[in-house]
């Protein structure tokens, strides 16, 4: 398995995603405390490796062109941040059936309306499921396979 590090950081991301298309368009702060818990700073005023380690995944998405955001709020937020284009779209593409297949394996779901269906095959449920699971696998596929494993989209990285 991956280093814990890197599954937290799946974890993170899947969160922050989450929360993020959950507000979708509208502009919110993203705390890192909602998304890693909470955090005591030291008597030097320094937060865990674990918070820094959140809010360095969140300027990360940044970077990427995953999220826009004003400004940050000390190293506890981002203020205002919302979605970029290309991530909105990619969460709401539909993920392939064996990544759904893979990551609902003995749901028992009973056979659901088309409808209903379309909205559960997109990306953005594929993170939703994962993160419901707990598995740290799961968690790291959805994360991986809607944004790190498509050659054929290079606008999302």
């Amino acid at each position: 398995m991956a280093d814990l590090h890197i599954e937290e950081f799946y974890k993170d991301v899947a969160i922050a995603l989450i929360q993020l298309y959950t507000a979708f368009p509208r502009r919110v702060n993203l705390f890192v405390e909602d998304i890693a818990g909470p955090d005591e700073p030291d008597e030097f005023g320094l937060h865990s490796k674990r918070h820094m380690a959140c809010f360095g995944a969140l300027l990360w998405l940044a970077e990427e062109g995953l999220l826009r955001y004003v400004d940050t709020i000390r190293q506890e937020a981002l203020d205002q941040a919302v979605l970029t284009r290309n991530a909105f779209v990619r969460l709401s593409a539909p993920a392939p059936q064996a990544l759904l297949r893979e990551l609902t394996t003995g749901s028992g779901e009973p056979e659901l309306p088309p409808s209903v269906q379309k909205d559960l095959s997109t990306y953005i449920h594929t993170l939703r499921s994962a993160l419901k699971s707990g598995s740290s696998s799961g968690i790291s596929l959805a994360v991986q396979s809607t944004f790190f494993n498509d050659a054929s989209n290079p606008s999302v990285h």
